[in-house]
């Protein structure tokens, strides 16, 4: 992890500006603990071999108080996550208090902060939007989180994207509660059955909206888990799939659907992507 000198973190500081302590990295190969056999997905002309082939497309080892607790592909040009990936081991109850961060490594070198941020979302991107019918949308939910540590480093702009309120708290939020009972119920380390144990990736395709001028509005969201399941004792998944639009009355608009229909929903816009390497 890189250094920044206090009177940096200070002037941070004072500019309101609450930063994570992150790695934007070369390969995933520093926190490959969040995918399954250490495999990170694999996008064609995108990512692989953990390692980014463009640009605008950047891999951070989101680190909070000195500990690695998930990944992000994040799109710079976009301002939102292609997708989060984090390891689930059972939950804590309750949202924490803490402020929404940025990432000081996605800047530019030498850049002076000053808002909006040319890579990453900013918090004025998200203020003032209830017009819009747009709230911020975890990838990595912080119901999802084992610990008080974990939740809080869910809350960075590296980690959201603009999602239909509605729809958020709506069938997307009992979608997570959903996967998160079944992970607690089934989900077990191979090797330790005592121990619950999920792999889990979370992304947003791109839309042809943006909010503000700026962050891109996703058409769709998608995650998906991958675990030993205790009883079958094989590896399972269980995907779902949904547009990011109003939950109008309450309908369920978050398809559960299979990880071989997920890749053909995506391939449209990734192009034979792998999701997992040893999952059905």
């Amino acid at each position: 992890m890189r250094l920044y000198i206090s009177s940096l973190v200070s002037v941070l500081l004072l500019l309101g500006f609450p930063f994570i302590m992150t790695e934007v990295v070369d390969s995933f190969s520093k926190c490959s603990q969040f995918f399954l056999n250490e495999q990170p997905p694999v996008i064609p002309g995108m990512l692989e071999n953990s390692v980014s082939k463009k640009t605008n497309y950047t891999l951070i080892c989101q680190k909070y108080e000195k500990v690695y607790t998930f990944a992000t592909l994040y799109d710079t040009a976009n301002r939102i996550p292609v997708f989060s990936a984090y390891k689930f081991t059972g939950n804590k109850s309750g949202r924490p208090e803490t402020p929404w961060k940025i990432e000081r490594q996605l800047e530019p070198s030498g850049a002076d902060m000053k808002v909006p941020f040319v890579k990453q979302a900013s918090d004025s991107d998200y203020t003032n939007i209830k017009h819009t019918g747009l709230n911020r949308g975890h990838l990595f939910p912080n119901c999802h989180a084992a610990d008080d540590l974990t939740a809080k480093s869910t809350f960075t702009l590296t980690n959201v994207v603009p999602q239909k309120q509605s729809f958020n708290s709506g069938s997307w939020s009992r979608m997570e509660d959903t996967v998160k009972r079944f992970m607690n119920d089934y989900c077990r380390d191979k090797t330790e059955n005592n121990k619950t144990s999920a792999y889990v990736l979370t992304g947003a395709v791109p839309g042809n909206n943006t909010l503000k001028k700026r962050v891109n509005i996703p058409s769709h969201m998608w995650t998906v888990v991958c675990c030993y399941h205790k009883t079958n004792k094989t590896f399972i998944s269980k995907a779902h799939w949904a547009k990011n639009e109003d939950d109008v009355k309450h309908v369920t608009i978050t398809k559960e659907i299979t990880l071989d229909d997920l890749k053909k929903n995506l391939n449209s816009t990734w192009p034979n992507i792998t999701l997992f390497n040893s999952c059905v």
